[in-house]
Order: C-alpha cells, then structure tokens, then sequence
C-alpha cells in the first residue's frame, strides 16, 4: 500500500493563489471603472494611457526589486509587506482628484503588487517537485484571471449603489484581509509543523544535495541564455495580457457602445476562458511527458499552441457583434494564459530555489517593459486608427516568441547550474 504523501502544499498554493486573485482584482478595477472616471475628471484615453503606464512603469522595475527582496527575507514576510502596500495604495485611489493624483496612487499600486508572480513561482518551487509544478503554477496563475472575472460585476455593483471610490475601498479592504491571513497562516516547508515526513520527501525527492556555492546575483542570472530563452517570449507575450486587462472596457465602450452593465455582464467571459487556459498549462506538460517527451520540450509545445491560438483574438476587426468580439478575446485569454502558464514554469524547473524569485522577477520585468512599449502605443494610435491593427500584432508578437524559445532554450544552456 502506498504510504499518504500528505496534501499540505495544495493547500498552500490554495492560499497563495487566493492572494493572486485579489492582487488582480485590486488591479482590474480601475480598468472597469476607467469610463465612469474618465467622464468624471475629463480624460482622454491619452491621459488614461498615460495612468496605466505609470502602473505598468513601476511594476516593471519593481518586479526585479521584487524578487530579490522576497529571496532576501523570506516569502512570509516578504510577501506581507507587499500584500499590506498594494491593499492600502489601492483604497487611496478614492481619494484621487484628477488623472494625475490617480496616476500617482496607480504607481504606488504598480510598486507593490509586482511581487505576486515572483511570490507564487517562488512557492512553487518551495512546494513541489517537478512534475507537480505545471499544475501548481497553473493553480496560482489561474488567479490572475478569477481576479479579473470577479472585477466587472463586483466593481459595477459598487458603483451604481456607493459611487466609484467604494470599489477600490472594497477591493482593497479584502488584500488587507488576505495579508494578514498570510502573515498567520504560511510557512516555509522547514518551519511547517503540520508537513509530514512523507510529504516532505516527496518534495524534496529531484532536488539532489544542497547547493554549496552561494546563490547566483542578479548579473550571474542575466548571463544565461536559459534566463533570455524566458524573458524574451514573456517580453513578446505580456502586450496581450496588458491589453486585455486595461482595455477590453474601454474597447466595448469605444466600438459597441456598450453601458455599465453590459460591460458587468460580458467582461468577465475572457478571463473565465482564462482560467481554461491556465488548467491547459498545467494538464499538458505532463500528459506529454507520460508519452516521452522530455521535460523542456513540454514546456515549449505548451507555449507554442498558446501562440497559435493568439490567431484567435487577431481577428477581432472581423467581428460583426460585440458578443462575437468577446469570443475572440476568450480565445485570447485562454491562449495567453496557457503559454505564460508554461513559460512561468521554466523559472522554477531551470533556476535554483535561491535565485527563482530573482530570476522569476527579472524576466517580469523585461515582460512588462513589453506590455508598457504596448499601452504607449494603444495610447499613441487607438483613437486614429482604432483598435483592429493592435489586435493582429499581438497575435504576431506571441508567434515570435514561440519562435524564441525554441531557439535559445537547448539543453546546453541551460542555468541549472546556476545557484
């Protein structure tokens, strides 16, 4: 009879994919109230461009600062600190005033959200040996699109009963509740009291002797060419997941003329699609590697599919309904989420659990330099030339990046060995 392994670690990325959730949704609702503010303070979509990549600007280069902090004191208290910044920088966007006050207290949000992708990658690595951490990345990563599902009727109900300053108090009051739920719920695997011997050998069952050496720096890991064989596709990747996360209700309003509630009714579809995408991730890898296919080269199939599956939402321009225009954004949604879900996982099967943090945290930056180049140029082009061209790039850009990966990801460069 095979002795119990014990299922503490499903319910620790249960909790840490429950942080996901509500740093998302503290995100997201600007993006769904952005047309009640927009008409309130007089904004352009230029300004609103300009709020969002402010966001975008300071969680990319926090994203590496990020990482490095959480590697440096722990995911516990790490983790919390940033947890309790993006709870309370999220209630002040209440008290904005004009797009630039709310562009400051965005930039605040940016800064302190940036550490969940790092933090749940981190996590799983801590937790889970190999062949779990497909699904285990998947499980965390589906809360960045529950997060986004929950956004449009949440926040609607908050504005058209308490006005649009009771989203944000709302969404935030619930991260201040998840931080402090971290903060007396989580340790690591060595201080875990309830982890059990069985458990604890399974997860430590490929990890192999512990690293002599001390962990990599950051320079170490930009050196690799296993870190740019993740940065480069997720730096071409995250212009998709920007834009659907920013601009899918400005887009319904701008193209169908569509009110409040019907953006509260269909702007969640693609993020439910989403979550599908972010299951296929983690259900994938190791179907394929039960038929021979090795570890990497799972990873790699996974994102080439997502990609083509980017073909999906390039044809958005082609829609004659606004119901087949959200269609397309689910194929989108599921699309990304599947091919991020397995480049994500590559930080944690190629770096040492010292450095994934770091390394996880590095590449979101190069990500989210690409999501930014992107919104300045929605923000530049979207009100002359419309949306339908900036739909069939994205589509390229993830085909290029599959591309990428296959090309500088070969067993010999990898960074294993770097610790």
């Amino acid at each position: 009879m095979r002795r119990s392994r014990g299922h503490l670690r499903w319910w620790i990325i249960g909790l840490v994919t429950l942080g996901t959730i509500l740093n998302y949704l503290a995100r997201s609702t600007l993006s769904v109230a952005a047309p009640t503010i927009k008409a309130e303070f007089g904004m352009t979509t230029e300004q609103y461009s300009w709020v969002v990549l402010l966001f975008q600007a300071a969680y990319t280069v926090m994203q590496t600062v990020a990482g490095a902090v959480l590697d440096a004191l722990g995911l516990r208290l790490g983790f919390f600190i940033f947890a309790m910044g993006w709870a309370l920088s999220n209630m002040a966007h209440g008290l904005a005033t004009g797009w630039q006050s709310l562009a400051f207290f965005r930039t605040l949000l940016g800064a302190t959200e940036a550490a969940a992708i790092p933090a749940g990658t981190k996590a799983v690595s801590e937790w889970f040996p190999a062949q779990e951490r497909p699904l285990a990345t998947s499980a965390f990563q589906m809360g960045t699109s529950v997060g986004n599902m929950i956004a449009p009727p949440l926040v609607v109900f908050c504005i058209l009963s308490y006005g649009w300053q009771s989203a944000f108090v709302v969404t935030g009051g619930l991260s201040v509740a998840w931080a402090l739920l971290w903060w007396f719920a989580y340790r690591s695997p060595a201080e875990h009291s309830r982890l059990g011997a069985n458990e604890r050998s399974y997860i430590e069952q490929d990890r192999g002797e512990p690293p002599s050496a001390p962990p990599a720096t950051r320079m170490a890991v930009l050196r690799t060419r296993s870190f740019w064989a993740i940065a480069l596709p997720r730096f071409l990747a995250e212009p998709a997941w920007q834009t659907f996360n920013f601009f899918i209700p400005l887009y319904l309003v701008a193209v169908w003329n569509l009110d409040l509630q019907a953006i509260a009714l269909w702007a969640w579809l693609p993020f439910l699609a989403a979550d599908v995408g972010s299951l296929a991730a983690g259900l994938l890898p190791p179907l394929l590697m039960r038929y021979g296919v090795g570890t990497l080269n799972s990873r790699k199939i996974t994102m080439t599919i997502g990609a083509m599956f980017m073909l999906g939402p390039a044809c958005i321009g082609l829609a004659g309904s606004p119901g087949l225009a959200i269609a397309l954004f689910c194929v989108g949604g599921f699309a990304h989420q599947m091919l991020n879900g397995a480049l994500i996982t590559l930080c944690s099967d190629i770096f040492d659990g010292r450095t994934v943090a770091t390394a996880s945290g590095m590449a979101g930056t190069v990500a989210w330099i690409g999501g930014m180049l992107f919104t300045f140029l929605i923000g530049q082009s979207a009100e002359v030339y419309g949306y339908n061209p900036l739909f069939v790039a994205l589509a390229a850009l993830d085909i290029l990046g599959a591309g990428a990966l296959w090309l500088l990801l070969r067993k010999r460069a990898l960074a294993r060995s770097v610790t």
